[in-house]
């Protein structure tokens, strides 16, 4: 396990260093996307429309912040990750189509987005669920927003962010996915257990 220190916009070469299980802080800038925004960036794509934000490069936090209006600015008041299964149906074509090299969220995505993952060059890094004050906290500014008639979760806010993190790279490079390593674990386990019970798997 090793500590990494990434400034967007990060490079593949960069991003297939890691492993599963370093730790990574991003600083620079960051986007938050949810299902709404994917689904639109990859329509918007296939019709050759540029996109608000140049993603290549970039992370993605899956993320639908709490935002107020201050003066003539935008400031942040939370920003927890948003679980990130919800977008595993949109997130091998946006990292094929975008050159996404992080991903942040929580709860893991699943074989597709890892099979993305490993044939473009990016990563998962996971981020701790219920700590939205302390993401909030890395965040320096908001530079711009767009799509805000999707409403203030499902836009897309641009992100100038400091040491963003900490984040535990679940899915690397390589496509080692940590969430399924913990998840055949288990398995495993359980059988152990029920062998050693006397007891039949149900």
């Amino acid at each position: 396990m090793a500590t990494y220190e990434l400034t967007t916009p990060v490079s593949e070469e960069e991003i297939r260093k890691l492993r599963v299980n370093d730790i990574v802080y991003i600083s620079g800038k960051v986007f938050t996307a949810r299902d709404e925004a994917h689904e639109r960036a990859l329509n918007w794509f296939e019709s050759n429309k540029q996109l608000p934000i140049q993603p290549k490069g970039l992370a993605v936090f899956h993320c639908g912040p709490i935002v107020r209006k201050k003066g003539e600015e935008w400031e942040l008041v939370a920003a927890g990750p948003t679980t990130s299964t919800r977008m595993e149906m949109f997130e091998d074509k946006f990292l094929e189509a975008f050159q996404v090299r992080v991903v942040i969220g929580k709860g893991g995505m699943g074989a597709r987005t890892a099979a993305a993952m490993k044939k473009v060059g990016a990563i998962y890094g996971a981020f701790t669920g219920g700590a939205a004050v302390l993401a909030a906290n890395n965040v320096r500014k908001i530079t711009d927003v767009a799509w805000l008639d999707l409403g203030m979760p499902e836009a897309l806010w641009i992100l100038e962010v400091e040491r963003f993190g900490p984040l535990i790279v679940a899915i690397d490079a390589t496509g080692e996915n940590l969430f399924e390593q913990v998840k055949e674990g288990v398995e495993q386990r359980r059988q152990e257990i029920y062998q050693i019970a006397g007891l039949s798997k149900t």
